[in-house]
């Protein structure tokens, strides 16, 4: 590790992370009760709202993420993080006192652009590590997220059985002390010497992903990471749904059941990434991330009980090993003034399967879930099955490829 990944730096740009995936749990359990409380309509039409709320966020985050990126490369990594997390304290207030579905959507739409500093504090693990170790940073920072899942959706239910408002009044106040926190504790990552001028050719979608297109072994796993994230929306948009709807579940077993996806993903990123990584190689540890995790879908799309649903929970969470893996195989082929920019590009996809995943997601449940014709809403994992076996299929590939290409060298 270099000697700027100070205990300090590490913790408040975990935190970060922690924070914005905060954000994103703490909403899954109190979203339906919410959207029924502001709109009075019923379970299907709200599923439907809460996928275009969801498309409203993803949209903003693949408008902002190539710029937030390109920011954070030119001035620096320390002033985009505490600005946007200071934001982002703003649009929980504001999502906390909405009172019409329009200021839901506000809150939405800037909690999507300050959540695209995922971009920013990923670049941090760039700057602090080295090329072979940076898999197991991108997993402890995948940890920091992934326990924003455990407290975010367990708040949630907590929370939300009292009011369904309450989650984000702390959501607000834990990101303005995280900003107040960092001030004090955030160091600067990115030296004066390896900053590049910002360009908006460059820090916007199309442009990220043309710089990025030069390098192949990127743009593959940017496919792969396309297919994988967009099989992964139907875990965000429909779960809430899909367990209220057939085994009955309330707020609370809703969000438990996503904290313990946040746990075991912990364990996993946290723990497991970067000793797995160090044994067998971050090519063949992505192959087994996806082995080991596919048949979770399955499970999730035919369960018959509930405790098949949380069987599914703890071997999709195996998928964990893959995307910190991809990274740190991604990152070793970008320069370090460019950092900000992979990781732009990296967040503009997955935010392109969280615009279009939505609708394909929760329109499949709708579906299936009503009284008319075929009654399986079981659905969207059955399609997020066939997206990670692809995913999966263009991962084999590219690793072989990035391995030929080596001992051609």
């Amino acid at each position: 590790m270099s000697e700027k990944a100070t205990p300090a730096t590490l913790f408040i740009v975990a935190l970060i992370v922690f924070i914005d995936m905060l954000g994103i749990g703490l909403i899954i359990p109190v979203l339906p009760g919410l959207l029924e409380e502001v709109t009075g309509l019923g379970l299907d039409e709200t599923a439907r709202i809460g996928g275009w709320l969801l498309f409203a966020y993803a949209m903003m985050q693949f408008l902002f993420a190539p710029i937030i990126g390109g920011l954070s490369d030119r001035f620096g990594r320390r002033h985009v993080l505490l600005a946007t997390l200071f934001m982002l304290g703003i649009d929980y207030a504001i999502m906390a006192w909405a009172p019409t579905l329009f200021w839901l959507f506000i809150g939405r739409i800037l909690s999507g652009i300050m959540g695209a500093s995922w971009a920013a504090a990923n670049s941090c693990i760039a700057d602090v590590a080295g090329p072979e170790t940076r898999g197991k940073y991108f997993g402890i920072m995948g940890a920091a997220g992934a326990s924003g899942f455990v407290i975010g959706p367990g708040l949630g239910g907590l929370l939300g059985s009292i009011d369904v408002r309450f989650p984000f009044v702390a959501a607000a106040i834990i990101a303005i002390g995280g900003t107040i926190a960092g001030y004090f504790l955030l160091k600067e990552t990115l030296p004066e010497s390896q900053r590049r001028k910002f360009s908006m050719a460059r820090a916007n979608p199309l442009g990220t992903l043309v710089q990025m297109a030069r390098v192949p072994v990127v743009v593959g796993f940017l496919a792969v990471i396309f297919f994988s994230q967009l099989g992964a929306q139907s875990h965000q948009t429909v779960w809430a749904y899909h367990t209220e709807l057939v085994f009955g579940w309330d707020e609370l077993e809703i969000g438990l059941s996503v904290a313990l996806f946040g746990i075991m993903l912990v364990i996993v990123q946290g723990g497991l990434t970067g000793k797995v990584i160090e044994r067998i190689g971050p090519g063949r540890t992505i192959m087994l991330g996806f082995a080991v995790s596919l048949p979770a879908n399955l499970l999730f799309a035919f369960a018959p009980a509930g405790y098949v649903m949380i069987i599914g929970i703890v071997i999709g969470a195996i998928g964990g090993l893959t995307f910190p893996a991809m990274q740190q195989m991604m990152s070793a082929r970008i320069s370090e003034d460019a950092q900000g920019e992979l990781q732009g590009a990296i967040a503009s996809t997955m935010s392109i399967t969280a615009i279009i995943g939505p609708l394909i997601m929760t329109n499949a449940f709708s579906t299936f879930a009503d009284d008319v014709g075929l009654f399986f809403p079981g659905a969207p994992y059955l399609l997020a099955f066939l997206c990670g076996l692809t995913a999966m299929g263009i991962a084999f590939w590219n690793i072989r490829r990035s391995k030929l290409g080596a001992q051609a060298a």
